[in-house]
């Protein structure tokens, strides 16, 4: 039975089949593959393997490493209307890509929820009890993350700190520790102080981090000692560029540079996924909606309809909806009030028990605990043991109609 699938659920081994027939026919434009387990299946999404076997997108907004030098070297330079009439006009064809799925793509847990599925079939099962994916019974997950571009961000965290506190939400700050600006000293205990967390973003930001294995591994240990130093548990690489395969050399828990669908990203691909999943001993938040720059300077659009889709898609997935916003691009009053509407919306998902609101790092740790939590039968009911168990509720997986549905135990 495929590990994928367990690790998903956190449900009974003992009760599912222990093989499957292969999925690889549900995967929609990927070449195709020799029968295989569901693991090594959500493996070839969540790693972007299919970007190195003939995906069509797959290429960079800057194809060759001179180009690249000249532009990061450039980039302080240019202003926002600059840059975004470049990637305009690379990312024109974005619309065209019909894999991943814009703007919200679940072919992984699509996958995991036909393998379950078929698994409940095969063993005359007709509810499958599973550890609920979120603490407390919520009903999907939210984070919100500013990356600190320029010195000009720096100087905006204040402001950025007290439009999040109106809502009482609290945000990951990812800063650049090298070159780009000036770091003060005394900078991260007052963005710790007011409930929020400081993390590592890239080195420098000159776009080379992940240009080759070498490049990478020459610059992880300088970056592994900044993490160190900020007392940082999060990474996130520069214009969002990498390579998961390397990974490994990061003393960081977990990373937030993977995007679900990165059709306006540099690089093209994404996880096609809507949930934390292991890399290694590193555990990635993928990025789940659009960039706010994305929005306002790429799509031109100042409301918040499409992040809204975005939500409703990955809440009906009970999902991670992640979030970066940076202070760099929060100058203009429309593109204030258009984050505004995002954190009402927000919280009015967290009132009505639909979200859970938290810091990167606190669901770093849930996600953590929740792996290594076992569900056992006590007197003919399931019960969660494992660290942090108290928080953990017991769902079930159900077959209406032909299709999955979840439900909590006492719902």
């Amino acid at each position: 039975m495929s590990n994928a699938l367990l690790d998903f659920y956190r449900c009974p081994p003992h009760l599912l089949p222990k093989s499957l027939p292969s999925l690889w026919h549900l995967l929609p434009a990927c070449p195709r593959q020799p029968a295989s387990e569901t693991s090594q299946i959500i493996d070839y999404l969540r790693r972007e393997r299919y970007a190195l076997n003939g995906y069509e997108g797959n290429r960079h907004f800057l194809s060759t490493p001179a180009l690249m030098r000249a532009y990061y070297h450039l980039r302080p330079l240019l202003g926002v209307s600059v840059r975004k009439y470049l990637q305009r006009l690379f990312l024109g064809d974005w619309r065209k890509l019909a894999f991943p799925r814009w703007p919200v793509d679940t072919s992984v847990e699509n996958l995991l929820e036909q393998s379950l599925l078929l698994s409940m079939r095969a063993s005359n099962v007709e509810r499958m009890p599973f550890i609920w994916f979120w603490p407390n019974g919520a009903m999907s997950s939210v984070i919100i993350t500013h990356d600190v571009e320029t010195s000009a961000g720096l100087r905006g965290i204040s402001g950025l700190q007290d439009i999040d506190d109106a809502f009482n939400i609290r945000a990951s700050y990812q800063l650049v520790p090298e070159e780009r600006y000036y770091i003060p000293e005394g900078l991260r205990a007052k963005i710790l102080s007011r409930g929020c967390e400081v993390n590592i973003q890239d080195l420098n930001h000159d776009g080379r981090l992940f240009s080759s294995q070498e490049m990478f591994f020459r610059r992880a240990p300088a970056i592994n000692d900044h993490l160190k130093r900020y007392g940082a548990q999060g990474f996130r690489s520069g214009s969002l560029y990498r390579n998961v395969e390397w990974y490994g050399a990061l003393s960081a828990a977990y990373d937030m540079s993977v995007p679900n669908v990165a059709h306006l990203e540099p690089q093209r691909g994404g996880c096609c996924t809507v949930f934390p999943y292991f890399i290694g001993k590193l555990l990635e938040l993928p990025l789940t909606t659009i960039q706010d720059y994305s929005l306002f300077h790429i799509l031109g659009e100042y409301s918040t309809d499409l992040w809204k889709e975005q939500i409703s898609l990955i809440t009906q997935k009970h999902g991670l909806a992640s979030f970066i916003i940076h202070p760099d691009y929060l100058k203009e009053a429309r593109a204030v009030e258009v984050y505004r509407n995002l954190l009402a919306h927000l919280a009015v998902l967290r009132r009505d028990g639909r979200a859970w609101i938290a810091l990167p790092g606190d669901v770093n740790r849930w996600w953590r605990e929740r792996s290594r939590m076992k569900l056992v039968s006590q007197d003919g009911q399931w019960k969660i043991a494992g660290s942090g168990h108290e928080r953990a509720q017991v769902a079930y997986a159900r077959v209406v109609g032909g299709q999955l549905t979840y439900c909590l135990d006492e719902r």
